[in-house]
């Protein structure tokens, strides 16, 4: 079975390195599907889960807050702004920061702050989303 090598790197560090049968990302204009020997793809990303389909068929999550897909045949890397390992996942942490950028956007006066506080808002609902369906005991 033919594999591709994914790596995730954020501004934190090196989140993942490894062999995968597919990758799953949400690209800026709809999720998009990595195969092995897939053609040659750079694309931005938007805020939530990279699913890494390993060989057993089992998926590692991951929560990423935007960045940057580049696909090369054999080789796909994910370079996030911010990047969560799915076992990483805090619930608390996740609404605590979407009750933060919620409250940033109703006190925001200026245009420059409203676009902040939205885009701080469009990540913590994302992070919040991620940590939900990894907690739901439906997964």
């Amino acid at each position: 079975m033919a594999t591709l090598h994914v790596d995730i790197v954020a501004a934190e560090g090196h989140i993942y390195s490894g062999d995968a049968s597919m990758l799953f990302a949400p690209a800026a204009m709809g999720e998009v599907g990595i195969a092995p020997r897939h053609a040659p793809l750079l694309t931005t990303l938007k805020p939530g889960t990279v699913r890494v389909k390993l060989a057993d068929g089992s998926e590692l999550p991951f929560f990423v807050g935007g960045g940057i897909l580049e696909v090369q045949p054999h080789l796909v890397t994910v370079l996030a702004d911010t990047a969560l390992r799915g076992e990483d996942a805090d619930e608390a942490a996740a609404a605590a920061s979407k009750a933060e950028a919620e409250a940033k956007l109703a006190g925001a006066k200026s245009e420059m702050d409203i676009a902040k506080a939205n885009e701080e808002v469009t990540m913590a609902a994302a992070r919040y989303e991620f940590v939900k369906k990894l907690k739901s005991p439906t997964r």
